[in-house]
C-alpha cells in the first residue's frame, strides 16, 4: 500500500525522534557526563581565553583553570565533610521527631493514613475469616535481612565507584574540550560551504551561539553562587547548625526550576525543626529561603538574562518533566541548560525558527 509522501515523512520523523529518545535513555551513562563536560567547558572557557590574552599557552591555561577548580572543590568538600556527616547522621532522628510532631498536632489521635491502614487490616481479617483461611503470624527473616543489608551496602559502594568514574570522565572531557579551543568551530566553517559569504554567515552564527551559551552558563554560575552565599548568611543569622553544608546543598538544588525552592524549604525546615523543635524556626527558614530566592530570581536573574533568549514557562516545565523522566536527578539538573541551548541554536538557524517560536515567550 502506497502512503502519501507527507505521511511517510512524518512517520520517519516520529521514528527518528523515538530512536533518539531510546538512545539517550540507553546510553545515559555516556551522555550525562558528556553534557556535563560540555557545560563546564563553556563555563570555564572565558577564563582560559583571558589567560591566553596575557600570553599563557592554552595547555597551561587549561591546566591552571581546571586544576584550581578541582583543588578548590576537594578543599571545600574536605572542610565541610564533618557538617555533611552530621546531617546524614541526624537525618533518621529528624524524621522521627517530625513524625512525633505531626502526631502531636492530631492530639495523639491516629491520622487519616493510619485509619485507612487499620480499616484495610480489619477488612482483610474479616475476609479471611469468612473464607475459612487461618492467618499465620509472620516470622522475622533474620538471614534475609542480613542478605538485604549486604546487598544494599554492595550497591552503595558500587554506586560510589561509578560516580567517581563518571566524575573523572567529566574532568577529562572538560580538559580536552578546553584544550581544543576553536578547533570544532574551524572544522564546521570549513565544511559549511566553499563560498566566502557562506563561511562568514556560519562564523557569525557560531559566534552568536557561543556567546549566548557562555553568557547563560555565567549567569547560572553567578546566580547559584550568590544564592548559596545569601543562604549561608541567612542561616548563620537564624542560628542553624551546619550552615555551610546546607548552603552548598541549597545552591545545587536551586538549579532545579520551580521545585528547587520547595525542596530547599523542606530540607532546611526539617533541619531547623530538628535543632530548635519549634514551628517558628521552620517558618523563619522558609521565609529566608523565599526572600533569597525572590531577590536572586526576580532581580539578579531577570537583569542578567534580559539580553538573551527568554522561554515560556510551559516549555520550561515540559523540559523539566521530560529530562527528569529520562535521566532522573541528573536530568532534573540539566533540563534548563539543555532547553536553553536548543532555544539559542533555534534562534540562529533559519530551519529551526519554528522550534524557537514554540519555546519563546
Amino acid at each position: 500500500m502506497d502512503f502519501p509522501v507527507d505521511a511517510r515523512g512524518l512517520s520517519l520523523k516520529i521514528l527518528a525522534v523515538l530512536a533518539v529518545v531510546f538512545a539517550l535513555s540507553a546510553g545515559h551513562s555516556f551522555f550525562i557526563p558528556l553534557v556535563f563536560g560540555i557545560f563546564f567547558a563553556y563555563m570555564l572557557n572565558p577564563l582560559v581565553r583571558w589567560l591566553e590574552r596575557i600570553h599563557i599557552p592554552r595547555a597551561v591555561a587549561t591546566s591552571l583553570v581546571l586544576g584550581s577548580l578541582v583543588v578548590g572543590s576537594l578543599t571545600g568538600a574536605y572542610n565541610l565533610r564533618d557538617e555533611f556527616n552530621t546531617i546524614l547522621k541526624d537525618l533518621p532522628v529528624a524524621t522521627k521527631k517530625m513524625s512525633r510532631a505531626l502526631q502531636s498536632l492530631n492530639d495523639g489521635e491516629p491520622g487519616t493514613f493510619q485509619q485507612m491502614q487499620a480499616a484495610a487490616a480489619e477488612i482483610e481479617k474479616a475476609t479471611n475469616q469468612a473464607a475459612g483461611v487461618r492467618v499465620t503470624p509472620k516470622r522475622a527473616m533474620t538471614d534475609q535481612s542480613v542478605v538485604n543489608l549486604t546487598q544494599w551496602l554492595w550497591a552503595g559502594s558500587m554506586g560510589a565507584v561509578a560516580f567517581a568514574g563518571q566524575t573523572m570522565m567529566v574532568i577529562f572531557l572538560v580538559f580536552f574540550f578546553l584544550l581544543s579551543g576553536d578547533t570544532f568551530k574551524r572544522k564546521l566553517v570549513k565544511i559549511s560551504g566553499r563560498s566566502l559569504s557562506t563561511r562568514k554567515i556560519t562564523v557569525h552564527i557560531l559566534d552568536a551561539i557561543n556567546m549566548s551559551i557562555q553568557h547563560y552558563m555565567l549567569i547560572l554560575l553567578v546566580t547559584n553562587v550568590l544564592f548559596g552565599l545569601m543562604m549561608w548568611i541567612g542561616l548563620k543569622i537564624i542560628g542553624v547548625e551546619n550552615a555551610g553544608a546546607l548552603a552548598v546543598a541549597s545552591a545545587f538544588i536551586h538549579i532545579i526550576p520551580y521545585f528547587g525552592t520547595v525542596l530547599i524549604i523542606g530540607l532546611l525546615g526539617m533541619t531547623a525543626f530538628m535543632q530548635f523543635q519549634t514551628i517558628a524556626s521552620v517558618v523563619a527558614v522558609a521565609a529566608a529561603t523565599v526572600i533569597v530566592a525572590t531577590i536572586v530570581g526576580t532581580f539578579v536573574t531577570t537583569w542578567m538574562t534580559g539580553r538573551i533568549a527568554k522561554m515560556n514557562a510551559a516549555a520550561v516545565f515540559v523540559s523539566l518533566l521530560f529530562w527528569t523522566w529520562l535521566w532522573g536527578v541528573w536530568g532534573m539538573l540539566l533540563s534548563i541548560p539543555i532547553i536553553f541551548i536548543v532555544k539559542v541554536i533555534s534562534d540562529h538557524v533559519e530551519e529551526l525558527h519554528g522550534v524557537s517560536e514554540l519555546l519563546g515567550e
